[in-house]
């Protein structure tokens, strides 16, 4: 514990150094001012920083995210570790007036994802490549390789737009994150003085029965990700549907309301129906907001999910699921420091739940737990807001399905990361 406190020091310090001696212009300082953009969460994936050359038809772009953690659970730690999580490119054209393309290439080697998908050396997968054609701000057609936007996480995942090294557990561990699969729809959207509307409707490949024949033993979307067959191939032979409504003000915040569903087993071989049609329903609620005088800025996602469960399966396997979290960041100065005309030394936390057994146990009436929350304070500072280095102190305690904290892999957990991650 005494090695913990002293990495968390030295962590401390190291960041501190960016700015203890900073020249600090205090009329830079937050005045208040409401820089928010007319911006919804399906604007996330072309609104990132492009390099266009000459005459060129194609921009392109891209992210990395590195961190250093020193972690234990239940008194148990791996030591210091170095980790190269992501790195994405992404390249975009606009290949006539109202005919766009974007497409997004990306390692990942992220232990804090999806436990059912191989880590050490990562892998490289194609992230997002679809085509937009616009017949109307209201009408939009896209197709390809499509990020399903249930929530705002989902859409707007990129590691320099966030003050922590890790993901949402919510989003990574409950929902699959950054899910995206083959499929097509529609979206559109309206700007209207402070106001801004928009909707999208997409089909899709999905979810197989992994989601409940998996290495976690309890029911566990983000396992369909590991498929190496869901990109030409559908388990159920059913569309996933996922349609979502945005609704924000620019004084106010944005609010978002999304759904996704649809059958995800083999219920069918050869023609032969070999099970019921079983389905999974995901509802997702999510907000954002600044707050105009302080500069702050909130934001939330909490997401329910229903399974249809086999009746032969144990109860580990739950039916029903639930989670989120909560970002509170707040820039403490703002200005000129270490030449740079526009950096930010932020204070921040996350507060996590979620919880994989949302019931009781049939046989007892008495509650089922397998859940985790989680409480992270930050400090972080970015030279430029394309750029951000950020440390990171987690507490964290999980329980097993009988509510109980004894265990390797469950119990309190504390550690520190640091980070850097940047846009290029």
């Amino acid at each position: 514990m005494m090695k913990l406190y002293h990495n968390l020091a030295l962590m401390a310090l190291l960041l501190l150094s960016f700015t203890v001696h900073a020249q600090i212009d205090s009329s830079l300082l937050k005045s208040g001012k409401d820089t928010t953009k007319k911006t919804l969460s399906m604007d996330a994936i072309y609104n990132r920083p492009f390099l266009k050359t000459g005459k060129s038809p194609v921009s392109i772009g891209g992210y990395m995210e590195a961190d250093y953690q020193y972690i234990g659970t239940s008194g148990i730690s791996v030591g210091n570790q170095f980790q190269f999580r992501r790195f994405s490119l992404f390249t975009a054209s606009t290949i006539a007036p109202r005919i766009k393309f974007l497409s997004e290439i990306e390692f990942e080697d992220d232990p804090a994802g999806d436990p059912d998908e191989a880590s050490g050396g990562g892998k490289f997968e194609v992230e997002y490549a679809a085509l937009d054609i616009e017949l109307d701000p209201l009408l939009i057609v896209r197709g390809g390789m499509i990020v399903n936007p249930i929530g705002s996480f989902n859409q707007n995942h990129d590691g320099p737009k966030w003050e922590f090294t890790d993901r949402p557990i919510a989003m990574t561990q409950l929902l699959p994150d950054t899910w995206s699969n083959p499929g097509m729809g529609v979206y559109g959207k309206k700007y209207d003085g402070h106001w801004m509307y928009g909707y999208e409707f997409y089909v899709s490949g999905g979810f197989n029965d992994s989601i409940i024949d998996n290495t976690q033993g309890k029911t566990f979307l983000p396992a369909a990700k590991s498929s190496l067959t869901r990109f030409n191939l559908s388990a159920s032979g059913e569309p996933l549907y996922t349609a979502k409504l945005s609704l924000g003000n620019d004084q106010v915040g944005q609010f978002g309301l999304s759904y996704m569903g649809g059958v995800y087993n083999t219920w069918q071989i050869e023609g032969a129906v070999v099970d019921n049609k079983r389905s999974v329903h995901v509802f997702d609620a999510d907000f954002n907001t600044t707050l105009p005088k302080l500069g702050t800025t909130i934001t939330t996602e909490w997401v329910y999910i229903a399974v249809d469960i086999p009746p032969n399966y144990l109860a580990n396997y739950s039916n029903r699921q639930f989670g989120g979290f909560i970002d509170v960041v707040q820039p403490v100065i703002s200005g000129r420091m270490l030449g740079w005309d526009h950096a930010t030394l932020n204070l921040a936390v996350r507060g996590e739940y979620v919880d994989w057994n949302a019931g009781n146990f049939a046989a007892t009436g008495t509650p089922e737990y397998n859940d985790v929350w989680s409480i992270m304070p930050a400090v972080s500072f970015r030279p430029t807001p394309q750029t951000v280095l950020r440390l990171n102190y987690r507490i964290q305690n999980a329980r097993d399905i009988t509510g109980s904290t004894i265990g390797a892999a469950i119990g309190p957990t504390r550690g520190i990361s640091f980070g850097i991650s940047t846009y290029f």
